[in-house]
């Protein structure tokens, strides 16, 4: 068990780069879009790092309670980056008929790049295009001991949450 008492004077910071896990309530919304409406031209566009909301939430009580935090910063991601391909396949795969909507196919990055020229929003996403970005959380482990759940156990978690609570459109 942690002693999360806070501590004065040590600057420390915790980047999540995308959350996922069970819903508390109804404060998933970025989940819940993803596993609803998911275009399929993000398929080709976006990589993230995924963590689980607990392990942030542990990882933020570590960095604020043990003294090897101060100064440091530390990402919260539990392993490789994950492309929202990937994430739709892995949902498919594993939840069945509550991911039948799940998008799997890829639009081209050069139908993406034409789109944008007429989709001020795909103006953003066009940049990050075969752009594979990667983060580590060796040193979170390393100095802090976190240890998060895998990216395929947190995307499944945050699923099966939105499922439970009914806040997938279904068919």
């Amino acid at each position: 068990m942690h002693d999360y008492r806070m501590t004065s004077n040590r600057a420390r910071a915790v980047a999540a780069l995308a959350a996922a896990g069970v819903a508390w309530g109804i404060s998933v919304p970025l989940s819940q879009i993803a596993l609803t409406w998911l275009a399929p031209g993000w398929l080709t566009a976006a990589r993230f790092g995924v963590a689980d909301v607990r392990d942030v939430a542990d990882l933020h009580l570590r960095a604020m309670t043990q003294p090897a935090a101060k100064g440091e910063r530390f990402l919260a991601v539990a392993g490789e980056n994950m492309s929202m391909k990937e994430m739709a396949e892995l949902l498919r795969a594993r939840m069945g008929e509550a991911a039948k909507r799940v998008p799997t196919r890829a639009i081209p990055d050069w139908v993406v790049r034409l789109s944008s020229l007429f989709d001020s929003a795909l103006k953003q996403v066009v940049g990050e295009l075969g752009t594979v970005k990667n983060a580590t959380n060796e040193k979170a482990r390393r100095l802090l001991g976190w240890q998060p759940r895998s990216n395929e156990g947190s995307l499944l978690a945050t699923a099966e949450s939105l499922v439970s609570l009914g806040l997938l459109r279904k068919g």
